[in-house]
């Protein structure tokens, strides 16, 4: 828990320095809450949300980015529409960012090559299942196999889950920040468009 001020709570620049350290930070920590975003998108009347892992931050690129199955039904979602949004929150930082982009769906290009030959291959079972997430079956399942279930599967069998895997991109266009504290809140907004960064401060 935060005792003191710290030194970003009245400085703009410090702020942003810190959303990046953060960002990385969840890329490289697998505990930290930043680790694991809330994605949300959605097109017309139906808006969707889910828990994704963060897989990539380039902060000279603006973009972050995460994994998915190429069937699954975001994908259509994106496709219609890709404004999205992602939602982290830190509870001992007392942070939470929502990053708002355009997501981009990269399928067996460069991108998901070189994504993929770093993919683990635990990992690489949840693209192993015949049917599409989201599927309807009739009796409760992981819908894998009981091979591919227990990992009993070799490198170049799990070469086959590359069809249905997919990179998605978001290209941040703005951060909306939110530091929650007893002394005060503090809450900005950051505007990343056409490659120059725009600042300023809201009530929380």
């Amino acid at each position: 828990m935060q005792k003191n001020k710290p030194d970003y709570y009245n400085n703009l620049d410090k702020v942003y320095i810190k959303i990046w350290e953060l960002l990385i930070k969840g890329l490289e920590n697998r505990n930290a809450p930043f680790h694991i975003p809330i994605f949300i998108c959605g097109n017309k009347n139906k808006v969707d949300g889910r828990i994704v892992v963060l897989r990539g931050v380039n902060e000279k690129e603006k973009k972050i980015w995460f994994h998915s199955d190429i069937r699954s039904n975001k994908i259509k979602i994106i496709k219609s529409n890709p404004e999205s949004v992602l939602l982290f929150y830190d509870k001992e930082e007392k942070i939470q960012l929502r990053i708002s982009g355009l997501a981009k769906i990269n399928y067996q290009n460069d991108t998901t090559h070189n994504s993929w030959k770093k993919t683990a291959h635990m990992s690489r079972q949840c693209y192993l299942g015949d049917k599409a997430p989201g599927s309807t079956i009739d009796i409760p399942s992981s819908g894998l196999t009981e091979n591919i279930d227990n990992l009993k599967y070799s490198k170049e069998e799990s070469e086959f889950g590359y069809k249905n895997f997919c990179v998605i991109e978001t290209f941040i266009k703005s951060v909306e920040w939110l530091y929650l504290a007893a002394k005060g809140h503090r809450r900005a907004y950051f505007s990343l468009k056409n490659n120059s960064l725009e600042k300023k401060w809201l009530i929380p």
